[in-house]
């Protein structure tokens, strides 16, 4: 059996940098070489580049290398292999393709490079990928979202025939979803969205909130996968056990 570790919005600068600390710990001090750990997605915030910022002072704030080498480490720290694309990393490619077009195709500007990350010995799935067996590793923002936990992957799960992890929703949740008729041929499918690592004190766009600060962790024995959900509760967690503080 190896383990999945799925990271979800961390959305750097605005990314907790404890509970960071605290997962990549946990990770630290328990990988195996056989393990894997998995973003899903909104890595980087890229929030000087967003259309929200056009005509303010946060379009001027000049932050965006500092965020970008800030979130080349987390990936070092949290072990990071995979990647997906995502809608605040899409901001990249977005914002040059409509505001500076005679730049498409810069390979410096193509968000494999800018993050480095052959480098850093990551892979980027610009579509998602299969992330276990029948398992999909997507953002969360291919189709409509809910503001019910777990609900957002669920739908994803009937869309897609698959079952689902993704993150976007900041939400934490595992929703199965079961066919069968007269107890036979039952079959049942999972949606879990990955929570998020976010510092919601420095959020300054949201008034209220319904997120949940964790990530998730698939268990794979073959071809049956085991999802848990792991929430972050008063600066501490417990995975298989054992409970990580700071």
């Amino acid at each position: 059996m190896h383990r999945i570790f799925i990271i979800s919005d961390l959305q750097v600068p605005y990314h907790d940098e404890a509970a960071v600390a605290g997962v990549a710990q946990m990770i630290s001090d328990i990988k195996t070489e056989a393990d894997t750990v998995v973003t899903v997605g909104d890595e980087q915030d890229f929030q000087t580049i967003s259309k929200w910022s056009q005509g303010t002072a946060l379009e001027h704030e000049g932050s965006i290398g500092r965020d970008r080498d800030t979130t080349r480490q987390v990936f070092r720290d949290l072990q990071i292999e995979h990647t997906i694309r995502s809608n605040h990393t899409d901001r990249l490619w977005q914002q040059v393709a409509r505001r500076m077009p005679g730049l498409v195709g810069l390979p410096e500007l193509e968000l494999e490079n800018f993050w480095g990350l052959k480098e850093l010995g990551i892979t980027h799935h610009p579509k998602g990928f299969e992330v276990a067996p029948g398992w999909l590793a997507l953002h969360g923002d291919e189709s409509g979202t809910s503001q019910n936990a777990g609900s957002t992957a669920a739908g994803l799960v009937k869309k897609t025939g698959m079952n689902v992890v993704c993150g976007h929703t900041h939400r934490l949740g595992l929703v199965p979803y079961t066919t069968g008729i007269y107890g036979g041929n039952m079959n049942t499918l999972y949606g879990m969205e990955a929570g998020n690592l976010m510092d919601p004190l420095k959020v300054s766009y949201a008034k209220t909130f319904n997120w949940q600060q964790g990530f998730s962790i698939l268990y794979v024995d073959g071809a049956d996968v085991f999802p848990v959900s792991v929430p972050i509760i008063n600066k501490s967690f417990v995975v298989e056990g054992e409970m990580f503080s700071w």
